[in-house]
């Protein structure tokens, strides 16, 4: 495994820093400094923060960078303005500063964490370090996010012929502590004047959606009904049998029945049923197979016994079909 030098801890140490500097003057709650680092502005922040309990370690630091302790009575950083032209210089990455306390004072003013490099050797492991050396070869352009992938177009009743004017407004990078800006485009709605002159903000309909967008509505739209379509035209047409004289006929589902009297019901087609057929037993048919099992089935009706190749339900009284015997074949079959 690598070794990791101190050149290289001391280099991510900065770059750590001056990511955070990046967070900081946008949306840090000392962003009113650090927007415009001034050698000035730079100046008042280090007495604002060193006025408030500063740490053991930074006081340390503080000593080391004006040589000089710093004492809550008087501003000691102000006869040292100059001396801050260092820190805004590391900030924008314009050259390293020689004295490592230059660092650590830069890193005191975003609340760097952790802090001093004596810390941050200690509690950044290897892992972490391989992390950094990835990310500084990974392209971090900024990247710009649509509203419409951020907001979800809402339209209120209660609110009628009212659009919203967006503005553009300032990019606010979003980053983690070690990685490179991504900015975020977003956008906020104006004020709107009402007539008494009090602003305020309207909602309702949105700015009219793109045409691109509206495309995109009806391409989804065609391809379900595509889909549809499709699963329509796959399904089995339905098949319907009837009951005529002695077999069944497949015949349409719709088909109407016409005429007076008692007419075979329609069906579902039933694969196991439709070559039912009536036949006609003699002394002659054969009615059994070589091992003795019935080939014909019988149901008994009003006008006698009606005979059938195959099991189910007689088509015309619903009675079971039983597999003939030698007694029915002697008592109802002619010889």
């Amino acid at each position: 495994m690598r070794k990791i030098t101190l050149e290289e801890i001391e280099n991510n140490y900065k770059e750590a820093i001056r990511n955070k500097f990046k967070i900081e003057r946008v949306e840090g709650k000392h962003s009113h400094y650090l927007s415009n680092p001034s050698q000035a502005q730079l100046r008042d922040l280090c007495w604002e923060i060193f006025s408030s309990e500063p740490k053991t370690d930074d006081l340390s630091t503080y000593r080391k960078f004006f040589r000089t302790d710093f004492t809550p009575e008087e501003n000691t950083s102000t006869q040292y303005t100059d001396k801050f032209k260092k820190v805004g210089g590391f900030y924008k990455g314009d050259k390293d500063p020689a004295n490592i306390s230059t660092v650590e004072l830069a890193a005191i003013l975003v609340d760097f964490h952790p802090r001093p490099l004596n810390k941050f050797k200690k509690e950044i492991g290897e892992e972490d370090m391989k992390l950094i050396d990835e990310l500084r070869n990974t392209d971090f352009s900024p990247k710009e996010v649509s509203t419409d992938e951020l907001v979800k177009e809402s339209e209120i009743e209660n609110f009628t012929d009212s659009n919203v004017d967006f503005a553009e407004t300032d990019s606010v990078p979003i980053q983690n502590q070690y990685l490179e800006p991504v900015t975020l485009k977003y956008k906020e709605p104006k004020l709107e004047q009402t007539p008494e002159g009090t602003s305020i903000q309207t909602f309702g309909k949105l700015v009219d959606k793109p045409k691109g967008k509206k495309n995109r509505y009806f391409a989804i739209a065609a391809v379900l009904i595509l889909l549809v379509a499709i699963v329509f035209l796959a399904l089995p047409e339905k098949q319907c049998m009837q009951w005529s004289n002695d077999h069944y006929e497949i015949v349409d589902c719709d088909l109407k029945i016409e005429g007076i009297g008692m007419s075979p019901r329609i069906e579902l087609l039933d694969k196991s049923l439709v070559n039912l057929k009536k036949v006609n037993v003699c002394d002659t048919t054969t009615c059994f197979d070589k091992n003795g099992q019935a080939m014909i089935w019988y149901a008994k009706t009003a006008n006698g016994i009606d005979f059938f190749n195959g099991h189910g339900r007689h088509p015309e009284n619903n009675s079971p079909l039983r597999p003939v015997t030698r007694y029915i074949l002697d008592k109802y079959v002619k010889k």
